[in-house]
């Protein structure tokens, strides 16, 4: 018998399509995913409803290839997500839907994370603090709540603990972390406490692994599901929470379609279903830092001391405007009394590579990207110049192409020349570099590295923000961050903020078991604020100072930004559209300001020319509606491509 499915297809375009199948053949119901054609191709479909009919359209109804599922990977309210997901994210159903589905196929072992030694079960006494923040989460019927502490003020026992007080009611708590985070320190601390009853979600699972994974949260076999920012859509039917560890971290936010915030997800996810949500970083983001000014809207609470034993650690600024070659006379000293006392070293430098700008003394040639607007920096180890943007690669070059000098050299220093350096001035002390350039090819390194440095077969630690959180290692008593100027320097109206989380986090890695914890800030910029505070611990007035200048000058939180991005291998075409763009929105009454059209601060990427036009407001909905109206009415050319980002956090 022939019958009938809506179904959603991962493209752009913001509807169902209906096709046909044989009711005796094929065994389809809302919910499973099946393969059907489209166009000149196959692709996945997400089965929506069935219809005993067809509308007349004069189409031809095309028939479903197969089913992928045996039973539903997604509900009718994961399917009214991605429809709000739809109209918030500019987005479409079918991208959202396979956005939040692994894309797995059958069911295999779902290969849980070992270690060795006792993962501890929880039991110790909680400090003051601890349980005063447990006894207000489980207790209270409000619905938004806000863990601030100090770097290893014990969050993670909090949030822990009213995860197990959920669980023990019936409930379903789902706890996200940056995926750096999700290594064998987390799985010692939730494996053996929540026994069977826990799924981890995270990069080295296969798809296959996953859908896994997937299947038995949505049977309801487990009650605890971690995972970094697409857990958020893990099919919890019983959800009662949801834990945002780091909530500060810019990996919650997508960098591709549909670019969503895992946060404002959580927050629509928590309200449809009445349960609680519960934040928590030692450095908020600002938008959550005016929340808490409100305790009508957000509760904080406070962990103001470090468990077990740790103070916070002296910080001291390096000022390298005097100094020669890449480690301070300070830092140098610093790291020798460190290493012969028996304890470890981190250091953190946030570019990799070995340098990264290559110049011409006798002309001021400068060499960039032939397919973007950016410099290309070298690696020594591969020998070649590598792009970091769209991945292109070149050997690198020993005469000028402008003007033939032979007088060029590379400057700068990424991590793997602060590598090189390291092993000169201890040769006799392992070392161990922790990159993207490092474990690309092998995901299981991060793991094995932080083991290694675990266990004190490495003594110093060097990486880029795979260091700089979430990790405990209380034999560390210094850490050294290479350079803090790096994030100053970019044109965005977050760089303090970001700079000063990045202080804050990574000088937080020191000290964890003792009173010696040592912090030395390479700068040539000592008296930026994002500097100056975090050397003095000053959290919140850094923050509230922040907060007012952001108020002064109309920036979020005080006001809502919408990003559109307009590009074409074409310059003149993303160029005229961009412009039409804003003319057609500036045309439209609301309570909301246009900016541009203009080049994007990095003009080109991958060959392609990019403008942006920016809608600021004060409430998101009247630019988003205008947006919205003007969308649907301009035509955008084939050769143009134009990308919505709502609630920004890369300007670039």
């Amino acid at each position: 018998m022939t019958q009938y499915a809506k179904i959603c297809v991962p493209v752009p375009l913001k509807t169902e399509f209906i096709y046909c199948f044989d009711s005796e053949k094929l065994q389809v119901i809302p919910g499973v995913r099946v393969m059907v054609p489209f166009g000149s191709r196959r692709t996945r479909g997400y089965v929506i409803d069935l219809e005993d009919s067809v509308p007349d359209s004069g189409f031809s109804v095309r028939e479903i290839i197969r089913v992928i599922d045996k039973e539903p990977v997604f509900s009718k309210k994961d399917y009214e997500l991605a429809l709000w997901m739809e109209k918030f994210y500019f987005s479409s159903r079918g991208e959202i839907l396979d956005t939040m589905i692994p894309g797995g196929r059958r069911d295999v072992g779902f290969g849980a994370v070992s270690f060795d030694g006792d993962a501890g079960g929880g039991d110790f006494e909680l400090s003051d603090d601890q349980k005063n923040a447990v006894n207000i989460v489980t207790e209270s019927d409000k619905g938004l709540f806000y863990l601030y502490g100090v770097t290893g003020s014990g969050k993670t026992e909090v949030f822990l603990r009213c995860a197990k007080d959920v669980i023990d009611h019936g409930g379903q708590v789902i706890y996200l972390v940056p995926e750096i985070t999700l290594t064998h320190q987390l799985a010692r601390q939730v494996l053996n406490r929540f026994e069977n009853n826990v799924a981890i979600l995270h990069s080295g699972l296969t798809d296959a692994q996953r859908i896994t994974q997937w299947r038995r949260i949505k049977r309801g076999e487990v009650g605890l599901v971690i995972g970094a920012r697409s857990a958020v859509f893990a099919p919890c039917d019983r959800l009662k929470m949801i834990i945002i560890d780091e909530e500060h971290e810019n990996s919650y936010k997508s960098g591709n379609s549909p670019r969503y915030h895992a946060r404002q997800v959580a927050q629509k996810r928590i309200s449809d279903c009445g349960g609680k949500l519960l934040l928590g970083s030692a450095t908020p983001s600002l938008e959550a830092w005016a929340m808490m000014k409100d305790p009508s809207r957000m509760i904080r609470l406070d962990l103001r001391q470090r468990v077990g034993g740790g103070a916070m650690p002296e910080v001291t600024v390096a000022d390298m405007s005097g100094e020669k070659g890449i480690f301070s006379a300070l830092l140098q000293k610093k790291m020798t009394d460190a290493l012969g006392a028996g304890r470890q070293v981190i250091l953190f430098l946030n570019r990799r590579g070995y340098s990264y700008y290559f110049h011409c003394r006798n002309c001021g040639f400068e060499l960039k990207c032939p397919h973007c607007d950016v410099a290309m920096t070298y690696h020594r180890k591969s020998g070649e110049l590598i792009c970091h943007y769209c991945g292109s690669r070149r050997k690198p070059l020993k005469v000028c192409p402008e003007c033939h000098s032979t007088d060029v050299m590379y400057s700068g220093f990424g991590t793997e020349q602060v590598e090189n350096e390291l092993m000169k001035l201890f040769p006799s002390v392992p070392v161990a570099r922790l990159d993207t350039d490092t474990v690309s090819s092998d995901r299981k390194l991060i793991d094995r590295t932080l083991e290694d440095f675990r266990t004190g077969k490495t003594k110093i630690l060097l990486g880029t923000q795979m260091v700089a959180k979430g990790l405990n290692f209380p034999n560390v008593s210094l850490v050294g961050i290479i350079l803090a100027d790096s994030g100053l320097l970019i044109p965005d109206f977050r760089a303090e903020e970001r700079t000063f989380d990045l202080l804050v986090q990574v000088s937080g890695r020191s000290g964890r078991a003792d009173s010696s914890g040592e912090v030395v800030i390479q700068t040539r910029m000592k008296n930026s604020p994002a500097i100056t505070y975090a050397c003095n611990a000053k959290t919140g007035e850094f923050f509230d100072r922040e907060l007012e200048i952001r108020r002064q000058t109309g920036f979020p939180p005080f006001s809502r930004l919408i990003n559109i991005v307009i590009r074409s291998r074409k310059q003149e075409a993303a160029y005229t559209t961009s412009c039409n763009l804003a003319e057609k929105l500036r045309e439209r009454h609301g309570d909301f300001e246009v900016f541009g059209a203009q080049e994007c601060p990095i003009e080109k990427v991958r060959e392609n020319y990019r403008f942006q036009v920016i809608l600021r407001s004060r409430k998101a909905s009247s630019a988003m509606k205008a947006l919205s109206d003007v969308l649907s009415e301009v035509k955008i050319p084939s050769a143009v491509t134009l990308e919505v980002d709502v609630d920004p956090l890369d300007m670039l």
